[in-house]
């Protein structure tokens, strides 16, 4: 893995972060708080290729490697990270499994829109009692004639009230267990999808977190995705990608938290000094540092390795444990270092706090994270 940027990554950064800093930083903070959806925003990363970036130019995409679009979702992200989390979710979530599964077909009719950006995407795994136990989803499919018809109810999903298009995963055969789950490609207008309660979430307010309901959703037998019964396969390696997503995510937050930091360590003064002077706030900025960089080394060895085509279940596990983890770490600090000033919602650190919280807890909980590396080493 080579440690330094391309010529082609470089420009990609720096046009990624001239849209943060020009369109995105002004306005995360008025949006957040009205929970305003970012549109206009989204449009924008569509026009830039960024809501498909590693998809191929064949069908949409902008064919960047997967370490370019790590570099661009961390931007994204370090500016808001309600706009990071529809970024990574339409690419990892909604657009990969379609790459890596879908018919020409397929891909062709929903693959090249959701790329481009005219489509919307998300991910309906989660369930009211499937949470951590995603092989123990309850939402049905059974086969009618031409078309796959879908009953349940899906918890959580991120991007679920503005998505044209849902990657949802059903039971076609309850005897089997996970072995009998399937995906499908679902579009909102399909009759009997309904979308049910807008969740009030403690973060990423500007991002919609959606529960969608199934009564007698009639889904075209062609928009079965892969093969039946194969869904949870599909399932864990679409979230082997987006947990490398996540992890980014989680860096753009930290990032965002130590870039605030210093600004306000130079210019806050007690004592007649700056702050930046005194030995507490420096320890608590050099620990902010050391761990974004070694989180970042973690995150970017993951999708590295992805894109060489090699298994990344654990390596991927291992970054999102520790990215997540060391955002909401840095977080606290950030808050620390701003005092009573960081309780306040005038100053981003405030947001950084509330955003860092989920980033533990979506596409697999810590916990599982560690489940997930510890299958691997015995």
């Amino acid at each position: 893995m080579n440690l330094h940027f391309t010529e082609e990554q470089q420009m990609v950064l720096e046009t990624v972060r001239g849209f943060a800093e020009k369109e995105v930083k002004p306005v995360a903070s008025k949006m957040d708080a009205a929970s305003e959806f970012p549109h206009a925003l989204v449009k924008g990363l569509g026009e830039m290729g960024l809501m498909g970036a590693f998809i191929p130019a064949e069908y949409g995409g902008s064919g960047m490697d997967l370490l370019t679009y790590i570099l661009a979702m961390e931007e994204i992200s370090k500016a808001w990270a309600s706009l990071g989390v529809v970024m990574t979710v339409n690419n990892s979530l909604a657009c990969d499994p379609i790459n890596r599964f879908g018919t020409k077909a397929q891909k062709e009719k929903y693959l090249v829109p959701l790329a481009q950006g005219r489509l919307l995407g998300c991910y309906a795994l989660t369930e009211p009692g499937a949470g951590s136990d995603a092989g123990g989803i309850a939402t049905q499919a059974r086969k009618d004639g031409g078309h796959y018809v879908l009953n349940g109810t899906k918890l959580f999903i991120t991007n679920g009230k503005n998505a044209d298009v849902a990657i949802v995963y059903a039971v076609t055969d309850p005897a089997r267990g996970k072995k009998g789950i399937s995906a499908f490609i679902v579009e909102k207008a399909f009759s009997g999808f309904v979308v049910g309660k807008i969740e009030d979430k403690m973060g990423l307010r500007g991002s919609d977190t959606a529960e969608l309901i199934f009564q007698e959703c009639r889904v075209p037998a062609e928009n079965l995705l892969g093969v039946e019964n194969e869904g949870f396969k599909i399932a864990l390696a679409t979230l082997d990608g987006g947990r490398i997503g996540i992890a980014a995510q989680a860096l753009g937050i930290a990032q965002g938290c130590l870039e605030e930091s210093l600004a306000y360590a130079k210019e806050r003064k007690q004592f007649n000094r700056p702050i930046g002077d005194f030995q507490a706030i420096q320890n608590m900025l050099a620990d902010m540092k050391t761990e974004i960089d070694a989180a970042r080394l973690l995150t970017h060895r993951a999708a590295w390795s992805r894109h060489q085509g090699r298994l990344v279940t654990a390596i991927a596990a291992e970054a999102k444990l520790y990215a997540s983890e060391m955002a909401n770490r840095v977080a606290y600090k950030a808050v620390q270092v701003f005092g009573g000033y960081g309780f306040i919602k005038d100053f981003p650190v405030e947001r950084f706090y509330r955003d860092a919280r989920i980033t533990t807890l979506y596409e697999g909980t810590s916990e599982v994270q560690r489940m997930v590396i510890a299958r691997h080493l015995l």
